[in-house]
Order: C-alpha cells, then sequence, then structure tokens
C-alpha cells in the first residue's frame, strides 16, 4: 500500500456517487473526467482532478502509473453468482446442444441437483479451493465486489458447508463478498413429491441454523413454475426477514412466475433475471424500489430470449448487470462480456452498461458507500485499461481483453 499516484489518464469514469440507484435517463450519464490524474493513499481513493490542475502538497508516491491513452474506471461489481460448486456441466452443455431443454435435463436429474450431488460429496476445504481459485481469475477481469449463494447444498450439512466455504473466502478475499442463503434453489429428491415437508426443513432447521452462525446477509428464493410459487417465496422471505435477511430473488427467468411481485411485497434489494416479463410488471418493478438485476450471459447460454432491457430502462426501472457465473446456465464470471454481451444482445448503451455493472451493481448488493464509483473515500476498487479510443470501445471490441491492471483495496493484482 502506500500512496499511488495515476496520471496523465485519457479518461476518468464513474465519479458520481449518487444517493439511490440509477434508473431511466440517470443510467446514462457517465461522469467522465479527461486528462486526469487519480491519488490513492493505502486502500482508498484520496483524490482526482485535472493534469493542468495537479495535487498539491502531496507527499512522494510510492508508486507512479503513467495512465497515457488509458481509462480508469471502478471495478466491476458483480451482485450474483454461484461461485462455490465442486464440479463443471460440460455434459448437460452438449446435452443442449444435442436439442435438450433445460427443464428436460432437469427431469432427468441433471441441472441443479447434478450439482448438489457433486457438492455433498466434496469437503469443505476442497469447495473452498476451488472456488478460491475462480475468484482469483475474476479479480483479473476486473470484479471488485461479490455475491456468493448458496444453494447447492439442499440439505441442512451441505448448505452450511457453502455458506461456511463463502465465510472464509470473505475473510481472505481483498474485495467485499455478500454471501446469500439459497436453501430454496429447488426441491431435493428425497423431496420431490412433498414439497411442503422440504419448506418445513428449510424454515424450522437450516433458517435457524444460517443465522445462529451468521452465515447470511440475505436470502433468496428461485420463484419459477415447478420450484417455489409466489406464496412459497412469501412465505420464505418473510421467515428470512425475521433473522434480518433482506430478500434478493431469482424472479421470472422462465415463466411470469410473480417474482417481481414477490419482491416488491417483501422490499427485495433486487429480483434477478427477468428474461419474461410484461408490461404490468414492468411497471410495477419501476415504481418500486426494488433493483432489476439482468444476467443477460444466462440468457446467450441457454439460448433464451435475453431480458427487455430497453423496456425495463425506459419505463424508468432501476437496474443492475451481473453474471450469474455458475456451472449449468452461466459458467463464466467475466464482466466485461457481460458490459459487452448488454449492448450487442438487449440495446443498452455503452455507459448505462458500465454503470449497471459497478454503482448499480454496488446498491444490489448494498456496497454503495464502499465500491461502484471513484469517490474519494471509498475503496481503490478500479480498473485500468489498455490504450482506446473511447470507453465505448471496451464493449464495442468484446474478444478482446482490455483489462491491463486492476487495483484492489489500493494494490494492483494485474501488472
Amino acid at each position: 500500500m502506500g500512496i499511488t499516484y495515476i496520471k496523465n489518464i485519457k479518461g476518468l469514469a464513474g465519479l458520481s456517487d449518487p444517493q439511490k440507484p440509477l434508473r431511466g435517463s440517470q443510467l446514462n450519464e457517465m461522469e467522465e473526467a479527461g486528462d486526469a490524474w487519480v491519488l490513492i493513499q493505502n486502500d482508498r481513493i484520496h483524490a482526482h482532478g485535472k493534469m493542468s490542475s495537479p495535487p498539491s502538497g502531496m507527499p512522494e508516491p510510492d508508486e507512479v502509473i503513467d495512465a497515457t491513452g488509458r481509462f480508469v474506471l471502478p471495478a466491476w461489481c458483480d451482485s450474483h453468482t454461484h461461485l462455490v460448486f465442486a464440479a463443471s456441466r460440460e455434459a448437460e452443455f452438449v446435452d443442449k446442444i444435442k436439442g435438450l431443454s433445460y427443464a428436460d435435463i432437469a427431469a432427468k436429474g441433471g441441472g441443479i441437483l447434478n450439482s448438489a450431488r457433486r457438492l455433498q460429496q466434496t469437503t469443505e476445504d476442497e469447495l473452498f479451493e476451488l472456488a478460491w481459485q475462480r475468484l482469483q481469475e475474476l479479480m483479473q477481469l476486473g470484479t471488485g465486489a461479490i455475491e456468493i449463494k448458496s444453494g447447492y447444498g439442499l440439505s441442512l450439512e451441505a448448505e452450511l458447508k457453502m455458506l461456511r466455504v463463502i465465510r472464509r473466502i470473505k475473510e481472505k478475499a481483498p474485495i467485499p463478498v455478500k454471501a446469500t442463503f439459497l436453501g430454496a434453489h429447488a426441491y431435493p429428491e428425497n423431496y420431490r413429491e412433498y414439497h411442503e415437508g422440504y419448506i418445513r426443513l428449510l424454515l424450522e432447521e437450516m433458517l435457524p441454523a444460517v443465522a445462529a452462525e451468521g452465515l447470511a446477509d440475505y436470502i433468496d428464493v428461485f420463484c419459477e413454475k415447478g420450484f417455489f410459487s409466489y406464496g412459497d417465496t412469501i412465505r420464505i422471505c418473510e421467515a428470512g426477514a425475521k433473522y434480518g435477511l433482506k430478500a434478493k430473488i431469482h424472479a421470472n427467468q422462465l415463466n411470469l412466475s410473480g417474482g417481481v411481485q414477490a419482491g416488491v411485497k417483501t422490499g427485495a434489494v433486487s429480483v434477478d433475471h427477468l428474461e419474461t416479463m410484461d408490461d404490468e410488471t414492468i411497471s410495477l418493478l419501476a415504481s418500486s424500489d426494488t433493483i432489476g438485476t439482468l444476467l443477460p450471459t444466462a440468457a446467450f447460454f441457454l439460448r433464451m430470449a435475453y431480458q427487455p432491457a430497453r423496456q425495463l430502462i425506459d419505463a424508468g426501472c432501476a437496474i443492475a448487470l451481473a453474471s450469474d457465473f455458475n456451472p449449468g446456465s452461466s459458467p463464466s464470471g467475466n464482466m466485461n462480456f457481460v458490459v459487452a454481451l448488454s449492448c450487442i444482445q438487449m440495446k443498452m448503451l455503452p455507459a448505462e452498461a458500465i454503470n449497471a455493472a459497478t454503482i448499480n451493481g454496488a446498491f444490489a448488493m448494498e456496497l454503495q458507500t464502499e465500491v461502484g464509483s471513484l469517490t474519494p473515500g471509498k475503496r481503490a476498487n478500479l480498473i485500468i485499461t489498455r490504450p482506446m479510443p473511447s470507453l465505448e470501445y471496451l464493449p464495442y471490441a468484446f474478444g478482446t481483453n482490455l483489462v491491463e491492471k486492476v487495483m484492489l483495496s489500493g494494490n494492483f493484482i494485474r501488472q
């Protein structure tokens, strides 16, 4: 740590510090300074300005970075991942190519239940090492804050094992990590015909145990046809609220499931996915404080219709972007591709996508006072790009790794 001075920055982006998530036309407002500098002291952003007015009275910096031709922007805030899993599922990838649907694969014991079986057979230490390696790769791609869900355990012991792994990641990682209890991800095989029994296990045994160890920040439910109904979702989220866990809901991925309605009713921080929306649901979300988190790489990988980002933004919804990194439907946590895909396939403007993946992603994890913008006093989590002609070039050149350096808590991890 110490003092780092980054000078001659072609474009310093993401300077604004909104008090609420950006929505509507605000999402396209990118506060940016050209020919700029930024000063980092220890793990915090100390100050920034124009090269025509360099910092005065600055102590001799420990490190000087010449960012000529480069852009500096906040590190990505990935507010929806399933980073802790035991094994990849490329066999199901082949099944999808052959024509099987997501539902077909789940019906024959694949999907979430496949991951649950593998996870139950894997030790906590093994899970930690696998997840830790994945996180290193994501941080090198510019991720500076992340949310991680359980949900591949589906038993008391295995869900606690996952959440303890996430706690270990929290304690070791140089970035903020949020933990979400997603016991209501699917019904395990022994409860396939007895849904009420599993819900009671979740509410009467899992949730109290999770709360007793302080293992989760949020509670999540996969509100979907064939999984957890609107009523189930309300019931589980209200139970979580009694333990201080706010909701973050898997909503409307495959059907108009009522997930958005459940999220708004329970005051959820976010409702995530939103591939299937109608005018009434969009209007409801726009009139609420709940953030709509879009996961375009899941739609890409599953060859589904993309989320109606333009309708959501134009209606005034607060929108975030996240990777949904998981072994079944989005086996990539590369937020650079998420941003590019959002522009290319969902017609988001570059500034909208970058804001949704930084400051609004921070709001979706309630980390907006810590990360998401280059505001003095916030954690020094930032990306220095390779030389680029413009900020818009970042999503435009989607196949090129334009991340040259990543600073996390004041230290460069990618040189």
